[in-house]
């Protein structure tokens, strides 16, 4: 009987113990996942915005430079902590540059690890309409690392451009108005091929088959597109805008688009173009009315909807269009020169009436 109580005394001595290392190892887990927690994961940032954006240039991946950076948006303890890892991993020999936004609250491993890993926060691009190559750059200019002027070098480059299959006439026709992500430290050619792969996305099987059947080339297409996005805003009436273009090609006919005329002047803001527009500007290839055919080039960069219009190719026998006279921004179409001088006539006679010039 004493061999049996004292097995059972050993047990339950062993049962403690264990229950006992359990507890202790419990307390320890839970002070060291505190102490994790309130060296790694706390909220870090001292910023009172919602988010707050750390830029690292290129040009100034350096200990010193990102140092100030990160002390601007986090408190003492947790810089110490950044400072800590940064050593441990070897950060500083390795900074990433880009673009860093840190949301509020964000510990300092999420920001370490951002930093470490390089993982940018994208840009976004709303692209709108450009009439030209320096607008576009001066717009990137302001989103990306890398200057205005070194954008507009890289897209008015006939060498730059060749390496990526453009012209310095094509280039605007991959700039396809839409909104896209891009990562800040992009680089000119970056951007470039980053705009043609979301062109070749936007031409799809159905788009080409369309731009086929009509006879253009896509580059021809987006020429038209950006005749018809310069004559009107109206969506519903871009479609027989377009059919008169396309007549007016399959007919030999010189296009004597206006837009195109304010495009070769430089002037964009002209109520009314005049014979002297038209005559101060005859060596122009992109003056549709000496010129017969398509302008070598696109004069804007068209709304996906405008691209559409012309895609869809409205079967009209429509040859011309003129501004209403009341000014409404709709267009009335005719198919003869009686017809369309009529009309003319009616919106001339409006314009002279409120002494637009």
């Amino acid at each position: 009987m004493a061999k049996k109580k004292t097995s059972r005394s050993k047990s339950t001595l062993h049962r403690k113990g264990n229950k006992l290392s359990l507890i202790l190892l419990s307390i320890l887990a839970f002070f060291a996942a505190l102490f994790f927690y309130i060296i790694f994961l706390r909220p870090a940032t001292k910023f009172k915005g919602e988010e707050a954006t750390i830029l690292i240039p290129k040009s100034k991946t350096t200990k010193s430079y990102v140092k100030d950076e990160i002390k601007k948006h986090i408190d003492a303890v947790n810089y110490t902590t950044f400072l800590a890892l940064a050593e441990w991993s070897g950060y500083w020999k390795n900074i990433q540059p880009g673009r860093y936004v840190i949301k509020k609250n964000s510990s300092v491993f999420t920001l370490f690890r951002r930093l470490h890993g390089g993982i940018e926060t994208p840009v976004t691009l709303v692209i709108n309409k450009f009439r030209t190559k320096k607008e576009l750059a001066q717009y990137m200019g302001n989103k990306l690392e890398c200057s205005t002027q070194d954008i507009y070098q890289f897209i008015s480059s006939k060498d730059s451009l060749e390496t990526i299959g453009l012209t310095n006439e094509t280039m605007m026709t991959i700039i396809i108005p839409n909104t896209y992500e891009i990562y800040w430290s992009s680089s000119p050619r970056d951007f470039m091929e980053k705009m043609q792969k979301e062109s070749n996305k936007f031409w799809n099987s159905s788009r080409i088959g369309k731009a086929k059947s009509i006879g253009f080339s896509k580059e021809e297409i987006i020429t038209i597109a950006s005749i018809v996005e310069e004559e009107t805003n109206d969506d519903k009436e871009k479609p027989l805008i377009a059919s008169v273009y396309i007549n007016r090609l399959n007919k030999g006919m010189a296009l004597g688009a206006d837009p195109t005329i304010k495009f070769a002047l430089g002037n964009f803001s002209l109520k009314r173009i005049l014979f002297g527009h038209i005559n101060s500007t005859a060596s122009s290839p992109y003056n549709t009315y000496k010129n017969k055919g398509l302008p070598p080039g696109p004069i804007c960069t068209p709304s996906i909807a405008s691209i559409d219009a012309v895609l869809e190719g409205e079967k009209t026998d429509y040859l011309f269009f003129c501004a209403k006279a009341d000014f409404s921004g709709s267009h009335s179409f005719a198919s003869t020169d009686e017809e369309h001088f009529a009309n003319a006539r009616k919106y001339r006679k409006a314009l002279d009436s409120l002494r637009i010039h």
